[in-house]
């Protein structure tokens, strides 16, 4: 790291940043716990992650995981359909590995907080109330008993990581806990719709669709508020409020 010249700021806000300096990942969180289950979920987990060089809270330092993303929200993925399976085979790797310790949220919880996200988005009128009502309909399907596995949290498309078909690395585990495997499922695949047949594919047992669908809803009503007051935009093509409005 001694010759590096340049440092990138990955992502900041007031709660945590992560800086790349040269291939080296600092991330930076106030929060201890969420750095514990990082370190802790990485060590578990039987799909590749990145090595921990050092860590002297609150500064974590990760390598760099080789390869690219399999893309972004609101952009289109170039990655292979191969990859997007690959993609789906190391959910299920990791859906099949021993649960961590420490609990996810209940279903309770997530009703409780989707109540009170939709009623904020009506509230603010940063989305039509239409929408919002609609789409906390189609949620509910996802708000049912389901079997624990060991989920990632935040499997979204910018954390996984691809060198051709092969998947090479999965990336930010703090979010890591017991939950339900569809979740991870909706996460990865999150406006990217046409990419779900091969994650399922790849995947390799029969899902329910619809589940996943209601997952899409209810996780872009739950991350608007978040999003808007931590600086990013939820309304960009392509993106969580894109998602809403696509199913009305």
């Amino acid at each position: 790291m001694a010759d590096v010249d340049e440092v990138e700021v990955v992502v900041a806000h007031h709660e945590r940043a992560t800086l790349r300096v040269g291939d080296v990942f600092l991330k930076v969180d106030g929060d201890r716990t969420r750095t514990d289950v990082e370190v802790e979920a990485m060590a578990m987990a039987p799909i590749p992650t990145p090595q921990v060089l050092w860590w002297k809270p609150p500064v974590l330092a990760l390598a760099a995981v080789p390869g690219r993303a399999l893309g972004r929200l609101g952009e289109p993925s170039i990655a292979s359909s191969a990859a997007w399976a690959a993609a789906g085979a190391a959910a299920r790797t990791l859906h099949d590995a021993p649960l961590p310790p420490w609990p996810g949220r209940s279903v309770d919880e997530i009703a409780s907080d989707l109540d009170d996200e939709c009623e904020w988005l009506v509230a603010s009128g940063v989305l039509p109330a239409d929408v919002v009502t609609r789409n906390r309909r189609i949620a509910e399907a996802a708000l049912r008993p389901w079997t624990p596995v060991f989920t990632h949290g935040d499997l979204q498309i910018t954390h996984v990581f691809a060198d051709g078909d092969e998947i090479t690395g999965v990336i930010d585990w703090s979010e890591a806990a017991q939950g339900d495997a569809l979740f991870d499922l909706a996460t990865l695949t999150l406006g990217h719709e046409e990419r779900l047949g091969d994650v399922v594919a790849g995947y390799g047992t029969d899902v329910d669709l619809d589940v996943i669908r209601a997952w899409w809803s209810l996780r872009s009503l739950l991350a608007a508020r978040w999003l808007v007051e931590h600086g990013f935009d939820p309304s960009s093509p392509g993106c969580e409020f894109d998602v809403l409005r696509s199913r009305m």
